[in-house]
């Protein structure tokens, strides 16, 4: 095709675009032929400049001619597919599928005019595009599909990614949402098209909501079903129809739970609708006497129990009145001593009291099993049962604990401290004798154990009146 015919072609071309541009009412239309028309105006002044032939008249040939071709097909597709009197695109050809129309003819076109050039460099540019706008991509061919399948227009409200929003333009890229606060919510096409979509304006434009009120028991459902169809009537965003209706829809823990499904036209207003119809709702059932009940919590209170019930503590101070170091106190100082001190529970195989360390108390044994045992060497040195008792020592002198004592089987013990055994000291003075001849006994024993150089012949007396006086300093009874 010559040069000459060329430029009558893309004059006769802008000629038409212009006409068409002043005389079609839609405005998309016009803007589409704009694009065509400078398209056209680059071709011609290309067709100028080859008028004077220079090194790159082969390259600019190529320019003009697919000028000439993106602004003649640009020109078809925007007559052809649009309607000529509406303001917007064709609902069955909307703006992102007539550009991949237009693009499409055009690469068809181009190939076949410039086949040498661009077969070179096809496979390579394909692949460097692909990988660069492979995000791109995919949310241009998600906004495609969007518009061909339609599941929603501009205008519509709809719910996507766990987000409401108005439609307000879909882009190749993305779709804008406007959502009530008024700000604009940008999302993928991409993620669009993954996300389940709700259209709250399809398949009709009328939206039904529901309000949920609680009424007392004591109000027949018919009274309560014609006062909330009475609130109906003062909401002026509710429709009449479709019709609305009001369903019992639970009776709850404190009040019965009704429902009203009533229709609005736009969605836009469902949170000004709802606020209307409960306002209503609030002033009717105020005339007529109708109580929404205030949500009710019962409180319980922990009944606050004894540490021991009167039984555990007679079982307890009983059980004292069989240990011989607490053989000489009343009914009523052991019955003390059961509800005072406290109770300790060891597991088998723990330690309840290690060899060397500060101790100040004492355990009588309620129930289980304990070993005494002489470190570092771990010998056994005794074992001790129920209604037995360690830790005197620490207790009386406050000396640190001449052996470890370990639980055999689970093991329950009254823990004595040293201050509440001085209480009762005070109280019966010849207790802390008579401790201190008990306390001598186990202790020589003790101490033949673990010494086998100390003198057997020891005199046990001897050994009474040292601990004795020994005692009497540590509880400060002198």
């Amino acid at each position: 095709m010559t040069a000459p015919l060329l430029a009558i072609i893309g004059v006769t071309a802008l000629g038409v675009t212009l006409a068409f541009a002043f005389s079609v009412p839609s405005r998309f239309i016009r803007s589409r032929l704009r694009f065509s028309a400078y398209l056209l105006i680059a071709f011609l002044g290309v067709e100028l400049a080859l008028t004077q032939p220079t090194e790159q008249t082969a390259l600019l040939e190529s320019v003009g001619r697919l000028l000439l071709v993106l602004a003649v097909i640009n020109l078809c597709v925007a007559l052809l597919v649009n309607p000529w009197h509406e303001q917007r695109a064709s609902e069955r050809f909307p703006a992102i599928a007539q550009d991949v129309a237009v693009v499409g003819l055009f690469t068809v076109v181009a190939t076949l005019l410039l086949r040498d050039q661009l077969f070179t460099t096809s496979a390579v540019g394909a692949v460097i595009v692909g990988f660069a706008l492979q995000d791109t991509l995919g949310n241009f061919f998600a906004g495609l599909a969007i518009q061909v399948e339609k599941p929603f227009r501009v205008g519509q409200w709809i719910q996507v990614a766990g987000r409401e929003g108005q439609v307000a333009e879909i882009t190749w890229r993305a779709t804008k949402l406007r959502t009530h606060a008024g700000q604009f919510l940008i999302v993928p096409n991409s993620q669009v098209a993954k996300e389940p979509i709700l259209n709250y304006s399809e398949p009709i434009i009328p939206t039904r909501l529901d309000v949920s009120v609680g009424v007392g028991y004591q109000f027949a459902p018919n009274l309560v079903k014609a006062a909330l169809a009475r609130a109906l009537d003062q909401a002026p965003l509710a429709l009449a129809a479709p019709a609305a209706d009001v369903l019992l829809e639970d009776f709850g823990d404190s009040a019965v739970v009704y429902r009203v499904r009533f229709w609005i036209g736009d969605y836009d207003t469902h949170e000004i609708a709802r606020d209307q119809l409960r306002s209503a709702i609030w002033y009717v059932f105020q005339r007529e006497g109708i109580e929404i009940p205030y949500p009710m919590q019962v409180q319980m209170e922990r009944e606050q129990r004894p540490a021991r019930l009167p039984d555990a503590v007679a079982a307890l101070a009983e059980r004292l009145a069989s240990v011989d170091l607490l053989a000489a106190l009343t009914a009523e100082e052991r019955g003390t001593l059961a509800v005072e001190c406290s109770e300790k529970l060891f597991a088998a195989d723990e330690v309840i009291v290690r060899q060397d360390a500060a101790g100040s108390s004492m355990f009588i044994i309620i129930s289980g099993r304990v070993r005494v045992l002489l470190e570092p060497s771990g010998r056994e040195v005794a074992s001790i049962d129920a209604g037995g008792f360690f830790g005197e020592m620490s207790l009386l002198t406050g000396e640190a604990r001449s052996a470890s004592v370990r639980a055999a089987t689970d093991v329950n013990a009254l823990e004595i401290t040293a201050d509440r055994f001085r209480q009762l000291a005070l109280a019966r003075p010849a207790l802390v004798e008579h401790v201190a001849e008990v306390v001598a006994s186990r202790r020589e024993r003790l101490d033949q154990a673990r010494a086998a150089d100390v003198a057997a012949g020891v005199a046990r007396a001897a050994v009474h009146r040292s601990l004795f006086a020994r005692i009497q300093q540590f509880l400060r009874l002198t």
